[in-house]
């Protein structure tokens, strides 16, 4: 009987060669990954089947914008949605406005006590406070009041995209000013509260005792002293006394806390 001949035994490849078609594997998972992720981001190569490889670069689209020119806005896969399920609520501005000594302060810090105790993370934006640090360097007079409203605007427009209810306390006396806050915040997330109480009650008040010094002269452009106050027209909430009372912190966080959650504010 004839004898089956065995073949050869193949050689094995090199250590190095091994090695080369390891790392062309995970390239190529890499680029898949990649491509599944919606692109690379700039610049890298993008390769699909067993043609030729050709690199496969975005044109950055830049902006110039203000005094800022050739930038460029950068997208994160996570979006203000996916902040919003995290935290169980909707990011929002309330945005408090009234004469000085209204109590906007008190309900703000009111406001941010309840919703923490039933669990929805909120930051305070007060207009005292952030000419400790951010609008240090504005004063009171007109152009600097609207810069600094701006400022705010833009502050409180990044804690709502990131899923927080950031509640704004400050005079903002001008219309315009807090139109252009509204503007940032699209889809109803800016949400007004005008403190209605009359001049007369917050002068008696008083807390800082700065009417005193505008009506000695010592302060100058004092808002509802020699300064306009421009009411909001259409704001979501307002707030007045009641039989001739001033309603207390408690019952204007109520009142605002109510809207928040009749709106859907305190849910994702």
């Amino acid at each position: 009987m004839a004898s089956l001949s065995v073949p050869p035994t193949l050689p094995r490849a090199s250590p190095a060669v091994v090695g080369a078609a390891r790392g062309r594997r995970a390239a190529v998972r890499v680029r898949t990954a990649a491509a599944a992720l919606g692109g690379g981001g700039g610049g890298m190569e993008q390769h699909l089947g067993d043609g030729p490889r050709s690199p496969v670069k975005e044109n950055p689209v830049m902006s110039n914008v203000g005094k800022s020119t050739n930038i460029l806005w950068h997208n994160c896969p996570i979006g203000q949605s996916d902040r919003q399920k995290l935290l169980g609520q909707k990011g929002c501005v309330v945005w408090i406005t009234g004469l000085s000594g209204s109590g906007k302060s008190t309900l703000a810090c009111a406001l941010s006590r309840e919703l923490h105790y039933r669990g929805h993370l909120t930051y305070v934006l007060d207009g005292d406070n952030l000419r400790h640090g951010l609008n240090r360097d504005l004063s009171f007079k007109s152009e600097d009041r609207a810069e600094n409203i701006r400022r705010v605007g833009e502050v409180a427009k990044l804690f709502a995209d990131a899923g927080i209810i950031c509640i704004a306390s400050l005079i903002s006396p001008y219309k315009r000013d807090r139109d252009a806050c509204r503007a940032l915040l699209p889809d109803s997330k800016f949400i007004e509260v005008f403190l209605d109480l009359p001049l007369q009650i917050c002068e008696a008040r008083d807390p800082k005792g700065l009417y005193k010094l505008a009506r000695t002269g010592k302060i100058k452009g004092f808002t509802g002293i020699d300064d306009p106050y421009e009411p909001p027209v259409n704001g979501e909430i307002v707030i007045k006394m009641k039989d001739g009372e001033c309603p207390s912190p408690k019952a204007m966080a109520k009142q605002v806390l109510c809207y928040l959650e009749e709106n859907g504010y305190l849910q994702a």
